[in-house]
């Protein structure tokens, strides 16, 4: 059950298919050379799941801030992430741009070199914690972790970022107003009984659907300066609802001339219409 103990056999047995690959020539078995690649990448995986665990354990409070990850796009937040950022500071180091543009990994490629040397660190002195005294992480063992983990995470945002656009402050602020609104939505739903707490701990489905709808209600109407304000440009909404703008300026239009009765049956036949 140590941590130690589990990283040592994680790491033996990532040494172990690297020196398969070694010693085998992808022209002369490519079959053969593909399974021990894709054994690599499961065997690195799990190396760097128990190195998290140890992190944890080990540097709980001293862990390199992971912030960022809100400005990346959510099809980029996948579990093999980190696994994914090991294998592109390989390829950078190795002077192949699988995804990046050549400029953009010329200025990686230090940032990837002093990675994969801090990883082969942590390796080392790990595997020496772990043959000598498995069950404590004296200082020496605490600085290299941290330096790794602050050396990855800086990795991390700079690979990214090259990749794709970041969300920026703004736009992260901007779903944030939208979480806002779909929360004051569910509450003043609750409080006129379109919707019931049971339906809510129950996940029921049709809520995939009523919930956005009335949030479109009360965005324009009931918080008309939230994140549907229509004073502002197309530009300075957020992305989710900038290209409907002149649509939500219709529906506004025609919910204004409505009164507070039909208002009311209008928001309770959303509720329930498919």
């Amino acid at each position: 059950p140590r941590l130690l103990s589990q990283f040592f056999f994680a790491d033996e047995r990532v040494t172990r298919v690297v020196a398969e690959i070694n010693g085998l020539g992808a022209e002369l078995d490519p079959q053969q050379y593909l399974v021990l690649l894709n054994q690599l990448h499961l065997s690195q995986a799990h190396l760097l799941a128990v190195l998290e665990r140890i992190m944890e354990e080990c540097i709980p409070t001293q862990r390199h801030s992971r912030d960022y990850l809100v400005k990346f796009p959510e099809e980029l937040l996948v579990d093999n992430l980190g696994n994914h950022m090991l294998f592109a500071a390989e390829c950078l180091l190795a002077g192949t741009f699988l995804e990046v543009e050549e400029s953009d990994g010329a200025q990686l490629r230090p940032q990837a070199r002093n990675l994969l040397c801090s990883l082969e660190l942590v390796r080392t002195v790990l595997r020496e914690q772990s043959l000598s005294q498995p069950n404590s992480y004296p200082e020496p063992v605490r600085a290299v972790l941290i330096q790794f983990d602050r050396l990855f995470a800086e990795f991390e945002l700079s690979y990214v970022s090259s990749l794709v656009a970041v969300k920026s402050p703004d736009e992260i602020y901007r779903q944030q107003e939208i979480i806002v609104l779909f929360c004051e939505t569910v509450e003043r739903a609750l409080h006129l009984g379109y919707l019931t707490q049971e339906m809510i701990d129950g996940y029921e489905p049709l809520l995939m659907f009523t919930i956005p709808r009335l949030a479109i209600i009360s965005g324009l109407l009931i918080y008309p300066e939230g994140p549907l304000s229509l004073e502002r440009s197309p530009e300075e909404m957020s992305r989710i609802f900038s290209p409907f703008y002149n649509l939500l300026k219709k529906i506004r239009d025609l919910l204004r001339v409505l009164s507070a009765e039909e208002l009311c049956l209008l928001e309770r036949s959303l509720c329930t219409a498919e």
